[in-house]
């Protein structure tokens, strides 16, 4: 197998068809065919699913192996520069998924950190809700992302980071606002507003069954930023794990947190990749790198930042 006929692996994975990834590459239509069906006959199994005047689609073996040429492909492109710089630094590119509500609380002083740390690797984050960046990482688009435990593949390596316990986000005046907890029954009557994201969704409706309740959804949004002003504007509660370390929403409002029941099932921040794939040197500088960040003594011993 050659580099140059994983690359058209690759492009015809992401253009979703021969023609597109011979226009991306400037390659002949017939090259890049003849590439893939010699790959599909070296492995003994089809790559992709043909469907005519739709192109193509990657069987679910193929997208594994899609998988690995990406991760094959940026080792080569590794080698290529610490190869120019022998002795130095780890260099290189990673680009890491990042759960929504995860991204603004811990990417910006995270990327920061690792900047300084490791100025010749650069990280390009892409965020998705669970379902997005569980999709991302397993055909290869990412090989490292921040997420919670919620539906993880076998074939996703997980290192937990932090146990992040469910809050109540209340406007600053609520009567319950100065409580040190909450016990879920006593909003059971007050409007909920839910962040809704696939699995986020069933996580927040699980804590309400664990309890018996009912709630009283009132708005529904897939916008963390949105549901904390409509909190912070006295249109109801809201359910957060991740804790903005500000205690205002967007629009100036705002916001009070408040731990509940103890009882009821937190949270797992963790760190992803994909089970069996070494890590090039630049993602195996950034996992040791975010490791020692949630450790004790590290940039987010207090997880919650509360």
């Amino acid at each position: 197998m050659s580099i140059r006929s994983l690359r058209y692996l690759v492009a015809v994975a992401d253009a979703g068809s021969v023609t597109g990834a011979a226009r991306r590459l400037n390659v002949s239509q017939p090259s890049i065919s003849y590439a893939v069906a010699n790959l599909e006959a070296d492995i003994g199994f089809p790559l992709f699913i043909r469907h005519r005047a739709r192109g193509v689609s990657s069987t679910p073996a193929g997208a594994r192996v899609v998988a690995e040429a990406r991760h094959l492909l940026a080792h080569v492109r590794d080698f290529a520069r610490n190869a120019r710089s022998l002795g130095g630094e780890p260099a290189g590119d990673i680009t890491l998924g990042c759960f929504l509500t995860v991204a603004p609380r811990y990417l910006p002083q995270l990327l920061a950190a690792f900047a300084q740390r490791h100025p010749a690797i650069r990280v390009r984050p892409e965020e998705g809700d669970q379902r997005q960046i569980i999709d991302s990482l397993m055909v290869g688009r990412t090989e490292v992302a921040l997420a919670y435990d919620f539906a993880l593949p076998e074939a996703a390596d997980a290192i937990e980071l932090a146990v992040l316990p469910a809050h109540v986000a209340l406007p600053a005046g609520h009567r319950l606002a100065e409580r040190e907890r909450i016990a879920l029954a006593e909003l059971a009557e007050e409007p909920f507003l839910l962040l809704d994201l696939p699995h986020s969704r069933d996580y927040f409706m699980s804590l309400f069954r664990a309890k018996g309740i009912e709630p009283q959804v009132r708005f529904s949004s897939g916008s963390q930023e949105l549901i904390r002003g409509l909190v912070g504007n006295g249109h109801g509660f809201a359910i957060q794990n991740s804790i903005a370390r500000t205690p205002y929403a967007s629009d100036g409002t705002r916001l009070a947190y408040v731990p509940l029941d103890a009882d009821l099932a937190p949270v797992r921040l963790v760190l992803l990749s994909l089970t069996g794939l070494p890590a090039r040197p630049a993602v195996g500088a950034f996992i040791g790198f975010v490791r020692d960040a949630f450790a004790p003594g590290g940039l987010f011993s207090d997880p919650q930042g509360t």
